[in-house]
């Protein structure tokens, strides 16, 4: 893989941007795709330019708020309330979402003559979101390629992790300080630590308080 390139699926959150430092440390070239969904605060697409910018990547934005036009939810309407579950799914659920951004991307990917995607989606820690799951990724990788005659490759670093093992890995990868005080996953677009309230902020900050203390266990070992 050094000598390929690769297209990170990228929003400026932890996840994804722990999965940009893995993307640069495993690839000769990376770029980033980001969409505007008309998600409730630009401050995360923005996020996301200096997040690429600093570490030397390409960025595009492609627009999708045409998901907008759709469905309702707690991520692109404001008038709706931020809540763990509803009728078996999180408010912030946005349905179809992962499906079309990683077709996108590949579509983009193909077109800069890449064919590996990388997605910080999660079946540990997913939230309740259905298309965070390794069958619906391993699914989509099997279509894409069938739709579009390639040999797509979807990368899923974080799949098995959960949030103390996501820190890990970017200390690992020597980014944790970056993740930690420069990427925004707050629903209320807040960056860093956030909010500290609405579910994001809660399963980020309680992730890193349960690395930090094994590390600490660790070390006292």
């Amino acid at each position: 893989m050094k000598n390929e390139k690769a297209v990170v699926v990228f929003s400026g959150g932890q996840d994804s941007t722990t999965c940009l430092f893995w993307a640069i440390m495993n690839f000769k070239e990376v770029a980033t795709v980001t969409f505007d969904y008309g998600q409730r605060h630009s401050a995360e697409i923005e996020c996301a330019r200096k997040i690429a910018e600093e570490l030397g990547v390409s960025f595009k934005v492609l627009d999708m708020s045409l998901i907008n036009q759709l469905s309702a939810n707690a991520l692109t309407r404001d008038d709706i309330a931020i809540t763990a579950e509803e009728d078996g799914l999180p408010s912030t659920f946005v349905p179809g979402r992962n499906h079309l951004f990683l077709s996108f991307a590949a579509v983009y990917a193909d077109a800069i003559g890449s064919r590996h995607l990388i997605t910080g989606v999660s079946q540990t820690d997913f939230s309740g979101y259905p298309d965070c799951r390794d069958t619906f990724i391993r699914s989509l990788n099997v279509t894409l390629n069938l739709a579009m005659d390639k040999q797509f490759i979807i990368h899923t670093p974080l799949m098995w992790l959960d949030k103390a093992d996501v820190w890990e890995l970017s200390d690992t990868l020597g980014a944790l300080d970056f993740v930690q005080e420069k990427t925004l996953t707050c629903y209320n677009g807040i960056p860093s630590t956030g909010c500290g309230e609405c579910p994001a902020c809660k399963l980020r900050n309680e992730g890193l308080a349960r690395y930090k203390s094994k590390k600490m266990a660790g070390a006292v070992e």
